[in-house]
């Protein structure tokens, strides 16, 4: 049986999307893992699937699978193309919508410009909803390694942060010490290693080690991520151009206790079918 799927991308981040409202398949972790392979499979970041909500007041239900076979909790890129797809298959049209995530329920509005702005809920900080296993000082971590002692913020949002602010977002050590940090026992989810270069209070440069991934080309929720904990520790105003090897998000947060938006593009790449 042939199975339908389209191939789609978030600011290079990009995915295979099934949906399973209309087709019978059930997924599993050697299958996506396949499926999600570059030189045996389709190839992508992430799978997403989409299925019936389980409240009919959201347009859909959606579960991410990394390229590893594993489980995503949340994916802004992700949801922006999810988004895209109702809107071009379901003819949802520029109605603001809800979605069911894997964290919870995301908002969705379709912008003037074709671009999708996702609320993305409340940045979680406290240790144990990161969750990290680190003493705390001063909102920040403190990790050994083998590069020497890294100092990191920490986030959920709806997935595991960590960020390191650094000098330049060239430097080449970057895959390596990502790796190292997003399989870090102190992270027992495991998290998304982010890597910010502050250029002022309103624009930085990030490149994200994603964990069951690795390096991608952009990371939504990582974006968020960054922000919030620059906003936190005051370096970072209440808007945000995240500039990504990918492509350009824009993040809102107006601090604490506030929900955070994210703002950027999606776009369909084709329709194909997988013979099982």
């Amino acid at each position: 049986m042939a199975l339908e799927f389209h191939k789609m991308h978030g600011a290079g981040n990009d995915f295979v999307v099934l949906d399973l409202r209309r087709q019978d398949f059930s997924l599993d972790a050697r299958q996506a893992a396949l499926i999600a392979d570059r030189r045996r499979g389709i190839g992508c970041d992430q799978i997403l699937v989409i299925r019936q909500p389980v409240d009919p007041v959201n347009a859909a239900r959606y579960e991410i699978w990394n390229s590893d076979g594993s489980p995503a909790g949340q994916c802004g890129n992700g949801a922006r193309c999810i988004g895209l797809f109702l809107a071009r298959e379901d003819g949802l049209g520029n109605v603001p919508f809800s979605l069911e995530s894997p964290a919870g329920v995301i908002t969705l509005d379709r912008c003037a410009d074709g671009e999708f702005e996702i609320g993305m809920g409340v940045p979680q900080f406290e240790p144990e909803r990161v969750p990290v296993d680190l003493a705390q000082r001063n909102g920040m971590y403190r990790l050994d390694s083998p590069w020497g002692e890294l100092e990191l913020g920490a986030v959920s949002m709806g997935n595991p942060h960590a960020l390191r602010l650094i000098e330049s977002i060239e430097e080449d050590t970057i895959p390596a010490i990502g790796a190292f940090i997003s399989t870090h026992e102190a992270f027992p989810e495991g998290c998304n290693a982010g890597f910010a270069q502050l250029i002022n209070r309103h624009e930085i440069k990030l490149r994200v080690v994603e964990r069951g991934v690795g390096e991608t080309l952009a990371c939504g929720s990582g974006a968020c991520a960054a922000v919030a904990i620059l906003r936190q520790r005051g370096l970072a105003d209440e808007v945000v151009d995240v500039f990504l090897p990918g492509g350009h998000l824009v993040i809102k947060w107006p601090g604490t206790g506030q929900s955070l938006k994210m703002k950027g593009p999606a776009e369909h790449v084709f329709k194909g079918n997988l013979n099982g």
